[in-house]
């Protein structure tokens, strides 16, 4: 049976590690891939102000923007069963991609693209145009794709995500045109530190929160993308303020160096991060693993849900920000990474080697 993801419409396929190992189900975990599509809430005093237009409703949109609305393509892939990320995103994910030239490229979020062997764009006016995978960069969380031809757009130019700080506008596109449109502003710049072994520096987190966000276009007022949609959040204005339900889009700024090599190689040239495999959460300030990737190293090194992380090669980890920057400080992957850990109130430790994601997922034929 397919399992089917239309990224940012249904319940959430988040880890439940209430088991020996981490299990995708409608639980939350940091509130990631899918959740709730609306929220309420107040913005704090002084910060009120957030105009916003529900998709479908009317309006005005400036025209630099609708001139570029069918750069925003709906995107469809599927994932044979066996592969691994089939069991926590489905065989059957849907999403939006955004057409960067003439010659059908496509920036979408990666996850809707990991491990998928077809890949199928559909155009404002409804045609389906077969695509392939071009790269996906786990390290920014970036994908591409190519339409197998041209698509008879105008391609949406790169914008300077930079110049995005608190509170500036900008509008939400998704496939559909102007009825898949959203105003938002931009509730905060900050690190974002995933579970997933995931670590984005400056991400930007916009409200209110789009329903459809995987994939979905931040545009700038002069109609050129400034970043891409990956997640919804329920503290989009940060830590201590209230609760606030929003998005996070991935700078473009992060895809402008590494782009050239990543349509010329599919992946990056640099050695790739050790990988280790384990969902990690802060729990009463303590970094407990909240799941374990099943075959991944830290699988095969025996660690299991609820134990406690306390260092990495006798460095003492703060927070999961700080044990990812300590795991990739210490080598490529391969390297052979010690971790004192705890379990059941007994401290021991445990040598892991690290592995390579990208060779942990599969492609294509193989």
């Amino acid at each position: 049976m397919h399992r089917h993801i239309a990224i940012g419409a249904a319940d959430a396929y988040l880890p439940d590690c209430g088991r020996a190992h981490c299990k995708f189900r409608g639980v939350r975990m940091a509130r990631g891939l899918n959740g709730s599509s609306n929220g309420t809430g107040h913005w704090p005093t002084g910060q009120e102000g957030v105009e916003a237009r529900i998709p479908g409703h009317s309006s005005n949109v400036p025209l630099a923007i609708a001139e570029v609305l069918p750069a925003v393509v709906g995107l469809k892939t599927t994932i044979p069963e066996n592969r691994r990320s089939a069991q926590t995103l489905g065989s059957e994910r849907e999403g939006h991609g955004i057409v960067i030239d003439h010659e059908g490229l496509i920036v979408t979020i990666g996850y809707l693209i990991m491990e998928a062997d077809t890949v199928t764009i559909t155009d404002i006016e409804g045609v389906e145009w077969p695509a392939h995978i071009v790269g996906y960069d786990y390290e920014s969380g970036f994908g591409l794709v190519r339409a197998d031809a041209p698509l008879p757009v105008k391609p949406m130019r790169f914008g300077d995500s930079d110049a995005l700080s608190l509170r500036s506008e900008a509008v939400v596109v998704g496939y559909g045109g102007e009825k898949a449109t959203l105003k938002v502003k931009v509730a905060s710049r900050r690190e974002f530190a995933g579970y997933w072994e995931y670590l984005l520096d400056n991400a930007i987190f916009t409200v209110p929160a789009y329903p459809l966000w995987g994939g979905s276009a931040l545009v700038g007022a002069d109609g050129a993308l400034l970043g891409v949609g990956s997640l919804l959040v329920q503290e989009a204005l940060g830590p201590g303020a209230p609760a606030f339900p929003g998005n996070m889009y991935v700078p473009i700024n992060r895809l402008k160096p590494i782009f050239s090599e990543l349509v010329a190689n599919g992946r990056l040239s640099t050695p790739p991060r050790p990988w280790l495999g384990i969902y990690t959460v802060e729990h009463m300030g303590q970094l407990v693993i909240g799941g374990i990737s099943d075959g991944g190293p830290a699988d095969r090194a025996g660690l299991q849900r609820g134990d406690i992380l306390h260092a990495l090669n006798d460095e003492v980890l703060d927070d999961v920000a700080d044990f990812y920057r300590k795991l990739w400080e210490s080598g490529p992957a391969g390297t052979t990474i010690r971790l004192r850990m705890e379990r059941d109130n007994d401290s021991f430790e445990v040598a892991v080697r690290s592995g390579d994601r990208g060779r942990y997922h599969k492609y294509g034929s193989d």
